[in-house]
């Protein structure tokens, strides 16, 4: 089990299940919402335990998305792709060391013009 939560704690939430190895969008939704990059684990729906929420809203950011942020403290928190049995974690909410490493960059090809990728990590123009 992994815990994690937004900077105030009014989302906390338990993983009960493996967690997926970072993957680090560049697309322009993903650096809208998080300032640059977003940074993400998932876990399967169903191993995602909530045990504060009363902070959690949601903001339909396309038609196939949703993103869930803390309305008190702005933490960008989730990524809930319509359709898939899996929901994305912001990797920056968990606790601790949650054991989990960055494993490729996506849609890359969107990435912001003032800064470059500099580590050997697998870079994807899409995903």
């Amino acid at each position: 089990m992994q815990t994690g939560s937004c900077e105030c704690g009014a989302v906390a939430f338990e993983t009960h299940g493996p967690l997926r190895a970072v993957s680090a969008c560049h697309c322009t939704q993903c650096r809208k919402t998080s300032g640059h990059y977003w940074a993400a684990t998932a876990v399967a729906k169903d191993k995602l335990v909530m045990t504060r929420e009363d902070g959690l809203v949601w903001y339909q950011s396309s038609d196939a998305a949703r993103r869930g942020f803390c309305k008190n403290c702005g933490s960008s928190v989730f990524y809930d792709r319509a359709g898939r049995d899996i929901i994305s974690i912001g990797a920056g909410t968990m606790d601790g060391d949650a054991e989990i490493v960055l494993e490729r960059h996506i849609f890359c090809a969107d990435k912001g013009s003032y800064y470059e990728i500099n580590d050997d990590v697998p870079q994807l123009d899409a995903y």
